[in-house]
C-alpha cells in the first residue's frame, strides 16, 4: 500500500486530500503520516518512517513538524473539524427531526468510510496525543455529541422518536457510524454512499422513528 491509496480517498468529493495544509512539503509529510498510522499505528512508526513514504529526508520533516506527536494532532485536528461540520451542518438543517438524522448518519457514515484511513488515524489514536491537545480533541468531541444529542431531543419533544436513554443512544449512534472506518474495504460490495444510507435506516429503526 503506498501514499496513493491515501489520496484515492474519495469521499466528500476532494481532488486533493488536505489541500488545507501548506506548503505541499507539509501535506506530502502528513498524508504519508496518515498512510503509516494507519498501517501500523502512531508508537509503531518513526519519523524516519514518515519522510521516507514522503520521499524526503528525516531532516526535512523536523522544518515543518516539530515532533511526531504534532502530526498527529494537525491530522486529528482537521478530522475532526470535518466531522462536527457535517454534524452540526445536518442538526442545523432544515427539515424533520428524522430527516435530520437520517442526513446526519448518511453524510457522517460516508465519510468515515470513504476516509477510511485517515478516520482510523482520527478516531483511534487519540490516546497518543499529549494532554494538552487530547484535551482539546475531546472538546470537539462532546460538541459532536451535542449535535447528535439535540437532534435526538428534538424528535422525543415532538414524538417523533421512542428513546428513554438520549445520552447513551447518542453514544450508540456515534459509535455504530465511527466503526464503519475500522472495516470499510474500498474493494467490497457496497460504495460509500450505500453504507451511508443501510446506516441511516439502521439507526432510524433504532430511535423508533415515526414516519
Amino acid at each position: 500500500m503506498g501514499t496513493a491509496d491515501v489520496t484515492r480517498e474519495t469521499a466528500g468529493g476532494e481532488e486533493k486530500p488536505w489541500g488545507e495544509v501548506t506548503p505541499e512539503a507539509a501535506r506530502r509529510l502528513l498524508v504519508a503520516a496518515v498512510e503509516a498510522f494507519a498501517e501500523r499505528g502512531y508508537h509503531a512508526t518513526t519519523t524516519r518512517d514518515i519522510a521516507g513514504r514522503a520521499g524526503m529526508s528525516p531532516a526535512a520533516l523536523y522544518i515543518h513538524y516539530k515532533t511526531k506527536e504534532e502530526l498527529l494532532h494537525r491530522i486529528s485536528r482537521i478530522g475532526h473539524d470535518k466531522a462536527l461540520e457535517i454534524l452540526r451542518s445536518a442538526a442545523e438543517g432544515e427539515g424533520s427531526a428524522a430527516e435530520r438524522l437520517a442526513a446526519a448518519v448518511r453524510s457522517f457514515v460516508r465519510w468515515h468510510a470513504g476516509h477510511h484511513m485517515t478516520a482510523r488515524v482520527v478516531q483511534y489514536e487519540l490516546d497518543a496525543l499529549g494532554e494538552e491537545h487530547r484535551t482539546e480533541i475531546v472538546e470537539l468531541r462532546r460538541r459532536s455529541d451535542a449535535a447528535v444529542r439535540g437532534i435526538l431531543n428534538d424528535g422525543v419533544a415532538a414524538g417523533e422518536f421512542d428513546v428513554p436513554d438520549v445520552p447513551g443512544t447518542t453514544l450508540a449512534v456515534l459509535s455504530l457510524c465511527i466503526d464503519v472506518a475500522r472495516w470499510f474495504n474500498t474493494e467490497g460490495r457496497r460504495t460509500p454512499d450505500e453504507v451511508g444510507a443501510l446506516y441511516a435506516g439502521l439507526v432510524l429503526r433504532m430511535v423508533g422513528a415515526r414516519t
